[in-house]
Protein backbone atom coordinates (compact mmCIF):
# COMPACT_ATOMS: atom_id res chain seq x y z
CA UNK A 1 0.00 0.00 0.00
CA UNK A 2 0.97 3.49 -0.70
CA UNK A 3 1.51 4.78 3.20
CA UNK A 4 5.18 5.25 3.34
CA UNK A 5 6.00 9.06 1.41
CA UNK A 6 9.27 11.17 1.46
CA UNK A 7 12.86 10.87 0.35
CA UNK A 8 15.36 12.01 2.94
CA UNK A 9 12.10 12.32 5.74
CA UNK A 10 10.19 9.25 5.62
CA UNK A 11 6.87 8.89 7.33
CA UNK A 12 5.11 5.33 7.41
CA UNK A 13 1.32 5.34 8.72
CA UNK A 14 -0.40 1.89 9.89
CA UNK A 15 -3.77 0.97 11.40
CA UNK A 16 -7.08 1.69 10.28
CA UNK A 17 -10.08 3.62 11.51
CA UNK A 18 -11.84 0.64 13.96
CA UNK A 19 -8.44 -1.29 14.54
CA UNK A 20 -6.86 -0.54 17.93
CA UNK A 21 -4.69 1.65 17.39
CA UNK A 22 -3.31 4.36 14.22
CA UNK A 23 0.51 5.43 14.00
CA UNK A 24 3.05 6.49 12.30
CA UNK A 25 7.18 6.18 12.28
CA UNK A 26 8.68 8.60 11.52
CA UNK A 27 12.62 8.40 9.39
CA UNK A 28 15.38 10.64 8.84
CA UNK A 29 14.89 13.29 11.69
CA UNK A 30 18.53 15.08 12.69
CA UNK A 31 19.65 14.28 16.18
CA UNK A 32 19.24 16.74 18.83
CA UNK A 33 16.46 18.87 18.29
CA UNK A 34 14.20 19.69 21.19
CA UNK A 35 10.46 18.83 21.12
CA UNK A 36 7.60 20.31 23.01
CA UNK A 37 5.30 17.84 23.55
CA UNK A 38 2.96 20.07 25.04
CA UNK A 39 2.92 21.96 21.69
CA UNK A 40 2.47 18.50 19.95
CA UNK A 41 -0.54 17.78 22.33
CA UNK A 42 -2.30 21.21 21.24
CA UNK A 43 -1.71 20.38 17.83
CA UNK A 44 -3.60 17.07 18.05
CA UNK A 45 -6.52 19.29 19.88
CA UNK A 46 -7.01 21.15 16.73
CA UNK A 47 -8.13 18.10 14.62
CA UNK A 48 -9.35 15.76 17.46
CA UNK A 49 -13.30 14.80 16.48
CA UNK A 50 -16.04 16.70 18.63
CA UNK A 51 -13.66 19.49 19.51
CA UNK A 52 -14.45 21.92 16.22
CA UNK A 53 -17.37 23.65 14.45
CA UNK A 54 -19.60 20.84 12.43
CA UNK A 55 -17.32 17.80 14.17
CA UNK A 56 -18.69 14.40 14.44
CA UNK A 57 -19.83 13.41 17.87
CA UNK A 58 -17.22 11.15 18.09
CA UNK A 59 -14.78 11.54 21.12
CA UNK A 60 -11.51 10.41 20.88
CA UNK A 61 -8.00 12.06 22.66
CA UNK A 62 -6.03 11.70 20.46
CA UNK A 63 -3.41 11.31 22.52
CA UNK A 64 0.18 9.67 21.29
CA UNK A 65 2.33 7.64 22.79
CA UNK A 66 6.10 7.92 21.52
CA UNK A 67 7.67 4.78 21.39
CA UNK A 68 11.09 5.48 20.15
CA UNK A 69 13.26 8.23 18.86
CA UNK A 70 13.06 10.72 21.68
CA UNK A 71 15.23 10.84 24.70
CA UNK A 72 15.36 13.38 27.60
CA UNK A 73 12.87 15.36 25.45
CA UNK A 74 14.92 15.58 21.98
CA UNK A 75 14.86 13.43 18.95
CA UNK A 76 17.51 10.32 19.08
CA UNK A 77 18.33 10.78 15.11
CA UNK A 78 16.95 6.89 15.29
CA UNK A 79 12.74 6.29 14.07
CA UNK A 80 10.10 8.36 16.20
CA UNK A 81 7.43 5.59 16.69
CA UNK A 82 3.96 6.51 17.46
CA UNK A 83 1.00 5.08 18.35
CA UNK A 84 -2.45 6.58 18.83
CA UNK A 85 -5.37 4.38 20.13
CA UNK A 86 -9.00 3.95 18.94
CA UNK A 87 -10.98 4.28 21.95
CA UNK A 88 -14.51 5.15 20.75
CA UNK A 89 -15.79 2.78 17.58
CA UNK A 90 -19.55 2.05 16.72
CA UNK A 91 -18.55 -0.56 13.72
CA UNK A 92 -21.91 -1.95 13.35
CA UNK A 93 -22.77 1.76 12.02
CA UNK A 94 -20.68 0.19 8.96
CA UNK A 95 -22.50 -2.83 8.32
CA UNK A 96 -23.70 -4.06 4.69
CA UNK A 97 -21.28 -1.10 2.86
CA UNK A 98 -19.42 -3.84 1.68
CA UNK A 99 -22.69 -4.52 -0.47
CA UNK A 100 -24.41 -1.25 -0.54
CA UNK A 101 -21.10 1.38 -1.40
CA UNK A 102 -21.83 4.56 -0.12
CA UNK A 103 -21.68 7.63 -2.36
CA UNK A 104 -18.53 9.46 -2.05
CA UNK A 105 -16.75 6.69 -0.13
CA UNK A 106 -13.94 4.47 -1.32
CA UNK A 107 -16.01 1.50 -0.14
CA UNK A 108 -16.48 0.25 -4.21
CA UNK A 109 -13.30 1.53 -5.49
CA UNK A 110 -11.81 -0.79 -1.89
CA UNK A 111 -13.42 -3.78 -2.77
CA UNK A 112 -12.13 -3.71 -5.93
CA UNK A 113 -8.52 -3.23 -5.03
CA UNK A 114 -8.65 -5.04 -2.14
CA UNK A 115 -10.94 -8.16 -3.83
CA UNK A 116 -12.79 -7.48 -0.22
CA UNK A 117 -9.93 -7.95 2.32
CA UNK A 118 -9.80 -4.79 3.52
CA UNK A 119 -11.31 -3.94 6.37
CA UNK A 120 -14.64 -1.43 6.00
CA UNK A 121 -15.24 -0.01 9.33
CA UNK A 122 -15.21 3.39 9.86
CA UNK A 123 -13.72 3.15 6.14
CA UNK A 124 -10.60 1.28 7.38
CA UNK A 125 -7.52 3.06 6.23
CA UNK A 126 -9.06 5.32 4.01
CA UNK A 127 -10.74 6.98 6.55
CA UNK A 128 -10.06 10.29 7.61
CA UNK A 129 -8.82 9.32 11.22
CA UNK A 130 -5.44 8.34 9.54
CA UNK A 131 -4.69 11.95 9.29
CA UNK A 132 -4.01 11.97 13.07
CA UNK A 133 -0.57 10.24 12.61
CA UNK A 134 -0.18 12.50 9.93
CA UNK A 135 -0.50 15.48 11.85
CA UNK A 136 1.85 14.63 14.30
CA UNK A 137 4.34 13.90 12.42
CA UNK A 138 3.50 17.34 10.78
CA UNK A 139 3.75 19.23 14.35
CA UNK A 140 7.69 17.39 14.79
CA UNK A 141 8.20 18.91 11.68
CA UNK A 142 7.33 22.34 12.47
CA UNK A 143 9.50 22.26 15.94
CA UNK A 144 12.53 21.36 13.78
CA UNK A 145 11.78 23.20 10.92
CA UNK A 146 11.66 26.17 13.40
CA UNK A 147 15.14 24.67 15.17
CA UNK A 148 16.90 24.09 11.38
CA UNK A 149 15.72 27.19 9.70
CA UNK A 150 13.32 29.90 11.21
CA UNK A 151 10.60 28.97 9.36
CA UNK A 152 7.30 28.76 10.51
CA UNK A 153 3.91 26.96 9.34
CA UNK A 154 0.17 28.40 9.68
CA UNK A 155 -3.19 28.47 8.17
CA UNK A 156 -6.32 29.98 7.79
CA UNK A 157 -10.13 29.20 6.31
CA UNK A 158 -10.44 31.00 3.87
CA UNK A 159 -13.95 29.33 2.28
CA UNK A 160 -16.54 27.42 3.66
CA UNK A 161 -19.87 26.04 1.71
CA UNK A 162 -20.66 29.77 -0.07
CA UNK A 163 -18.64 32.02 2.52
CA UNK A 164 -15.53 33.10 1.56
CA UNK A 165 -13.29 35.25 3.52
CA UNK A 166 -10.04 36.91 2.69
CA UNK A 167 -6.59 35.32 1.18
CA UNK A 168 -3.62 36.39 2.95
CA UNK A 169 -1.13 38.65 0.96
CA UNK A 170 1.14 36.95 -1.05
CA UNK A 171 3.95 39.08 0.02
CA UNK A 172 3.78 40.53 3.51
CA UNK A 173 4.06 38.17 6.91
CA UNK A 174 0.28 37.93 8.45
CA UNK A 175 -0.40 38.88 11.92
CA UNK A 176 -1.74 35.67 13.85
CA UNK A 177 -4.08 36.13 16.01
CA UNK A 178 -5.43 33.92 18.89
CA UNK A 179 -5.62 30.33 17.73
CA UNK A 180 -9.02 28.68 16.73
CA UNK A 181 -10.78 27.09 13.77
CA UNK A 182 -12.02 30.70 12.70
CA UNK A 183 -9.40 32.89 14.54
CA UNK A 184 -8.03 33.96 11.21
CA UNK A 185 -11.57 35.51 9.73
CA UNK A 186 -13.06 38.51 10.85
CA UNK A 187 -15.97 38.20 13.24
CA UNK A 188 -18.56 38.71 11.17
CA UNK A 189 -17.03 35.82 8.58
CA UNK A 190 -16.45 33.38 10.79
CA UNK A 191 -20.24 33.72 12.16
CA UNK A 192 -21.26 33.09 8.68
CA UNK A 193 -18.97 30.23 8.20
CA UNK A 194 -20.42 28.56 11.34
CA UNK A 195 -23.86 29.07 10.17
CA UNK A 196 -23.13 28.11 6.53
CA UNK A 197 -22.21 24.53 8.87
CA UNK A 198 -25.10 24.55 11.09
CA UNK A 199 -27.37 25.26 8.15
CA UNK A 200 -25.93 22.33 6.30
CA UNK A 201 -26.30 19.97 9.74
CA UNK A 202 -29.85 20.51 10.05
CA UNK A 203 -30.51 19.42 6.58
CA UNK A 204 -28.99 16.33 6.82
CA UNK A 205 -26.10 17.64 4.98
CA UNK A 206 -22.74 18.73 4.58
CA UNK A 207 -19.93 21.29 3.20
CA UNK A 208 -16.80 21.52 2.35
CA UNK A 209 -14.15 24.34 1.39
CA UNK A 210 -10.60 25.87 1.42
CA UNK A 211 -8.21 26.55 3.27
CA UNK A 212 -4.58 28.63 2.93
CA UNK A 213 -1.29 27.54 4.53
CA UNK A 214 1.73 29.63 4.38
CA UNK A 215 5.34 28.48 5.22
CA UNK A 216 7.39 31.68 6.39
CA UNK A 217 11.10 32.06 6.74
CA UNK A 218 12.15 29.26 4.99
CA UNK A 219 15.27 29.49 2.57
CA UNK A 220 15.45 30.17 -1.12
CA UNK A 221 17.32 27.37 -3.34
CA UNK A 222 15.61 24.06 -1.91
CA UNK A 223 13.82 21.50 -4.09
CA UNK A 224 14.62 20.82 -7.36
CA UNK A 225 12.67 20.81 -10.89
CA UNK A 226 10.54 17.99 -12.70
CA UNK A 227 9.33 15.66 -10.14
CA UNK A 228 10.76 16.45 -6.49
CA UNK A 229 9.71 20.00 -6.17
CA UNK A 230 8.20 21.12 -2.79
CA UNK A 231 5.11 21.84 -4.59
CA UNK A 232 4.51 18.04 -5.57
CA UNK A 233 6.26 16.66 -1.84
CA UNK A 234 3.14 18.97 -0.48
CA UNK A 235 0.54 18.21 -3.21
CA UNK A 236 1.21 14.51 -3.16
CA UNK A 237 0.72 14.63 0.67
CA UNK A 238 -2.41 16.11 0.41
CA UNK A 239 -4.02 13.89 -1.84
CA UNK A 240 -3.45 11.38 0.57
CA UNK A 241 -6.07 13.39 2.35
CA UNK A 242 -9.53 11.72 1.53
CA UNK A 243 -11.36 15.00 1.31
CA UNK A 244 -8.91 17.09 -0.59
CA UNK A 245 -10.13 17.33 -5.00
CA UNK A 246 -7.93 20.43 -5.37
CA UNK A 247 -4.31 21.92 -4.47
CA UNK A 248 -2.92 25.51 -6.24
CA UNK A 249 -0.01 27.98 -5.30
CA UNK A 250 0.21 31.53 -4.92
CA UNK A 251 -2.10 33.32 -6.72
CA UNK A 252 -3.52 29.28 -8.05
CA UNK A 253 -6.39 29.40 -10.92
CA UNK A 254 -6.14 32.79 -11.00
CA UNK A 255 -3.02 32.99 -13.35
CA UNK A 256 -4.88 31.78 -15.97
CA UNK A 257 -6.74 34.77 -16.74
CA UNK A 258 -3.64 36.97 -16.59
CA UNK A 259 -1.00 38.29 -19.19
CA UNK A 260 2.55 37.51 -18.33
CA UNK A 261 3.42 40.78 -17.48
CA UNK A 262 0.68 41.34 -14.78
CA UNK A 263 1.84 37.55 -13.71
CA UNK A 264 5.61 37.49 -13.80
CA UNK A 265 6.81 38.04 -10.37
CA UNK A 266 9.65 41.24 -10.56
CA UNK A 267 12.89 41.38 -8.48
CA UNK A 268 13.93 44.15 -6.70
CA UNK A 269 16.33 45.02 -3.89
CA UNK A 270 14.79 46.35 -1.31
CA UNK A 271 16.57 47.39 1.84
CA UNK A 272 19.64 45.81 0.52
CA UNK A 273 17.83 42.70 0.35
CA UNK A 274 17.14 41.14 -3.02
CA UNK A 275 13.35 40.25 -2.82
CA UNK A 276 10.22 39.97 -5.36
CA UNK A 277 7.50 42.48 -5.69
CA UNK A 278 4.79 40.21 -5.92
CA UNK A 279 4.22 36.46 -4.96
CA UNK A 280 2.01 34.71 -7.78
CA UNK A 281 4.09 32.10 -7.60
CA UNK A 282 3.73 31.25 -4.32
CA UNK A 283 7.33 30.93 -2.78
CA UNK A 284 8.68 28.98 -5.87
CA UNK A 285 10.40 29.03 -9.12
CA UNK A 286 11.03 26.37 -11.89
CA UNK A 287 10.32 23.73 -8.67
CA UNK A 288 12.57 25.53 -5.95
CA UNK A 289 12.10 27.73 -3.54
CA UNK A 290 13.38 31.82 -4.10
CA UNK A 291 12.66 33.08 -0.53
CA UNK A 292 9.27 34.34 -0.54
CA UNK A 293 6.59 33.25 1.21
CA UNK A 294 4.93 29.62 0.59
CA UNK A 295 1.56 30.04 -0.26
CA UNK A 296 -0.67 27.46 -1.01
CA UNK A 297 -4.81 26.69 -0.93
CA UNK A 298 -6.53 23.27 -0.57
CA UNK A 299 -10.02 22.57 -1.57
CA UNK A 300 -12.04 19.70 0.48
CA UNK A 301 -14.81 18.25 -0.60
CA UNK A 302 -18.24 18.15 1.47
CA UNK A 303 -18.25 15.33 3.76
CA UNK A 304 -20.11 12.30 1.52
CA UNK A 305 -21.51 10.67 5.12
CA UNK A 306 -24.90 12.55 5.46
CA UNK A 307 -28.36 11.85 6.76
CA UNK A 308 -30.04 12.29 3.29
CA UNK A 309 -31.18 9.43 1.58
CA UNK A 310 -28.69 8.38 -1.14
CA UNK A 311 -28.85 6.47 -4.55
CA UNK A 312 -26.57 2.94 -4.76
CA UNK A 313 -26.64 -0.64 -5.39
CA UNK A 314 -26.98 -3.82 -4.25
CA UNK A 315 -23.57 -5.71 -5.55
CA UNK A 316 -25.53 -8.85 -4.23
CA UNK A 317 -28.76 -8.68 -6.20
CA UNK A 318 -27.60 -6.08 -8.96
CA UNK A 319 -30.31 -4.16 -7.90
CA UNK A 320 -30.30 -0.01 -7.49
CA UNK A 321 -31.53 0.52 -3.87
CA UNK A 322 -31.58 3.73 -1.23
CA UNK A 323 -29.55 4.09 1.30
CA UNK A 324 -29.20 6.04 4.40
CA UNK A 325 -26.16 6.55 6.39
CA UNK A 326 -26.30 6.06 9.58
CA UNK A 327 -23.78 7.11 12.87
CA UNK A 328 -22.02 10.15 13.65
CA UNK A 329 -19.87 12.03 10.56
CA UNK A 330 -18.85 15.35 10.60
CA UNK A 331 -20.93 18.51 8.53
CA UNK A 332 -18.15 20.05 7.72
CA UNK A 333 -14.29 18.52 7.61
CA UNK A 334 -12.35 21.46 6.90
CA UNK A 335 -12.02 23.69 10.44
CA UNK A 336 -10.59 19.74 11.68
CA UNK A 337 -8.52 20.00 8.14
CA UNK A 338 -6.92 22.55 8.66
CA UNK A 339 -3.82 21.68 11.29
CA UNK A 340 -3.32 18.79 8.60
CA UNK A 341 -2.95 21.22 5.87
CA UNK A 342 -0.72 22.49 8.15
CA UNK A 343 1.40 19.73 8.91
CA UNK A 344 1.39 18.47 5.15
CA UNK A 345 3.36 21.68 4.14
CA UNK A 346 5.79 21.17 7.17
CA UNK A 347 6.42 17.41 6.43
CA UNK A 348 6.93 19.00 2.51
CA UNK A 349 9.44 21.53 3.24
CA UNK A 350 11.43 20.14 5.93
CA UNK A 351 11.92 17.09 3.52
CA UNK A 352 12.85 19.12 0.72
CA UNK A 353 15.45 21.34 3.55
CA UNK A 354 17.14 18.00 4.89
CA UNK A 355 17.54 16.34 1.22
CA UNK A 356 19.01 19.76 -0.81
CA UNK A 357 21.61 20.55 1.16
CA UNK A 358 19.85 22.54 4.76
CA UNK A 359 22.59 22.54 7.31
CA UNK A 360 20.59 20.79 9.59
CA UNK A 361 21.74 19.35 13.28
Amino acid sequence: MGSTWGNRLRISVYGESHGPAIGVLIDGLPAGIAIDEDRIIKEMKRRAPGSQAGSTSRKEPDLPTVLSGLFNGKTTGTPLAVEILNTNQHSSDYDGFTVTPRPGHADYAARLRYKMNNDPRGSGHFSGRLTAPVLFAGAIAKQVLRACCGAEVYGHIIQIGRVTGTSWDEVETPVIPKEGAFAYENTSVAARMEAEIEAARADQDSVGGVVEVMGNGFPGGIGSPMWDTVESAFAQLMFGVPAVKGVSFGSGFAVASRRGSQNNDHLAFQDGKLRMTTNHGGGFEGGISNGMPILAQVAFKPTPSIGKEQDTVNLETKENVKIEIQGRHDACIVPRALPVAEACLALAMLDAYLGKGGNHA
